[in-house]
């Protein structure tokens, strides 16, 4: 009998390890808004459903860094769910104080851009599994608008 429930517990366990999961790319970084309080970037994550069923997500997590210093930290909780059997695109909007800037003068000044580094935690909620966090990462630059941008 108990040899029965062993291969019954392999079977079970080797076709969760071969299902498929959501996969989810960091596409695009870029800035939004500048305005008194700050700067803010909006970062653009595709993520793939495999699934049948829409599959909700618990929250979206993300660390902005500049020259390894971090400068923008944040959670967004709840933020609807993805697709069934397609493909979600979300919007991650980071914000990031016009304090923090100041810090990044060096920076900003050599090539009016700031170099960084974004981490996003995506967090879902797959029934029988549990939470599943999908970790991404970018590295690059946001190109800040000039006085001639304005006018």
């Amino acid at each position: 009998m108990s040899h029965l429930v062993d291969k019954a517990k392999n079977y079970v366990a080797e076709k969760v390890a071969n299902m498929k999961k959501p996969e989810a790319n960091l596409t695009d970084v870029d800035l939004k808004n500048v305005s008194r309080e700050g700067i803010e970037c909006l970062a653009k994550v595709t993520v793939d459903n495999p699934y049948v069923h829409p599959i909700p997500i618990c929250e979206i997590s993300y660390i902005l860094k500049s020259a390894t210093r971090v400068i923008a930290t944040g959670t967004i909780p709840d933020p609807g769910s993805l697709k069934a059997n397609g493909q979600t695109v979300l919007d991650v909007a980071v914000k990031v104080p016009h304090s923090v800037l100041v810090s990044l003068v060096r920076d900003i000044a050599v090539d009016w851009d700031i170099d960084y580094e974004l981490e996003v935690s995506l967090v879902i909620d797959i029934p029988l599994f549990g939470n599943f966090t999908i970790p991404l990462s970018n590295k690059g630059e946001i190109k800040l608008p000039s006085i001639k941008d304005f006018f």
